[in-house]
């Protein structure tokens, strides 16, 4: 078996440059770059003093590459997921350029999920070997699509009926899909930030996070943001000071999304210590997700979209007005599943189906912003 090396990806995730590694282990530059391709094996004494530098095990650095089985097919590719993704975890896959990308795909109860294969081990990395269920070809034609908003599978599975393309949709936070596409891990990223300064939506991020790339943005729907609650809301929550009740739970969503950032600004306003929140540090990984755990009785309250609570038949509270808008670069304009995207935007039908289900004002839905 040969011996695979995540050396550079955790190296860069660190932020230390080849030749500032080298040194402190006491090696060549070039020897750092040789283990990097694989093509040098370092021994024990080498391998201990890059994890020792890297504060990580030797395992996270190396590990055996598994066989492959006669028939099957293996690839390596950018895993766009939180750390420790276990092994035999499904994923999707999307060829960006010069690489492909893979993202995790997110297990529901009852049916297996659509898949084009597995981890083959735990990934600690950005790096992952996915074993694959098929052939390649088919893939290489999709775009992928990156946001928090429950109603972009909508607007993926029209543009999918109507073109034939494939979308691959990436949950994240605003500022997590904004940092994929300016890496090229993605195609469109969704965004619904508010510059704290100007209240100016979306736009600010755009130029502050991909100053030299030429966008075009384009509005999906605006919406309100707001708490959610159970059914005939029993704790009585109006305003973010009623979070401080001692029975009330909160599931909170993780930093750099648009709605941690709402609820900061609410109790900072209301002067209100976080602290004092209970299960402020707990967090859901979506406005779904914190419905869910909402309508499952783990905890009392989230801040969210209407869309999820009316998917979990819950009460809804506005609390502030939003846009949520896709950034892309022109380059991918062209592509048939993102033209296929964009004319779904200006459909009726999809227009009705984002008020009717998600509650969503739809008079800008397909603005071009850029």
């Amino acid at each position: 078996m040969s011996v695979e090396s995540r050396l550079s990806s955790v190296r860069q995730s660190r932020g230390i440059a080849a030749a500032e590694l080298a040194r402190r282990v006491g090696v060549s530059r070039q020897t750092i770059y040789a283990i990097e391709s694989g093509s040098y094996v370092p021994n024990t004494t080498v391998a201990l003093r890059l994890a020792r530098e890297l504060e990580v095990s030797v395992e996270d650095l190396f590990s055996l590459a598994e066989a492959v089985l006669p028939g099957e097919k293996m690839l390596r590719a950018t895993l766009l997921s939180p750390p420790e993704q276990e092994a035999s975890r499904p994923v999707r896959l999307v060829r960006f350029k010069d690489r492909w990308v893979a993202s995790s795909v997110e297990r529901v109860p009852y049916y297996l999920p659509d898949a084009d294969g597995i981890l083959t081990r735990s990934a600690k990395s950005s790096d992952a070997v996915v074993r694959l269920a098929d052939a390649t070809e088919s893939l290489r034609k999709r775009v992928s699509i990156a946001g928090c908003d429950p109603a972009i599978g909508l607007l993926a599975r029209m543009a999918e009926r109507r073109a034939g393309v494939e979308i691959v949709t990436v949950p994240a936070s605003s500022r997590r899909a904004l940092e994929w596409l300016k890496r090229g891990f993605v195609h469109i990223a969704g965004s619904h930030l508010e510059d704290p300064r100007t209240g100016e939506l979306n736009l600010p991020f755009f130029r502050r996070l991909l100053p030299r790339e030429d966008l075009a943005v384009v509005t999906f729907a605006r919406w309100e943001e707001g708490f959610v609650v159970a059914r005939g809301n029993p704790f009585g929550i109006r305003q973010v000071g009623d979070l401080v009740q001692p029975r009330v739970r909160l599931i909170n969503r993780e930093i750099g999304s648009g709605s941690r950032a709402l609820l900061d600004s609410l109790l900072k306003k209301a002067g209100v210590p976080p602290r004092k929140v209970r299960g402020y540090d707990q967090v859901a990984s979506g406005h779904l997700d914190g419905a869910l755990a909402v309508a499952s009785g783990a905890a009392d309250c989230c801040v969210a979209t209407p869309s999820a609570a009316r998917a979990f038949g819950l009460h809804f509270i506005p609390l502030h007005a939003e846009r949520f808008d896709f950034a892309l670069r022109r380059e991918f304009l062209d592509l048939p599943a993102v033209r296929s995207l964009l004319d779904a935007l200006q459909c009726a039908a999809l227009r009705r189906k984002l008020e009717a289900l998600a509650g969503y004002d739809t008079s800008e839905t397909g603005r071009v912003l850029a």
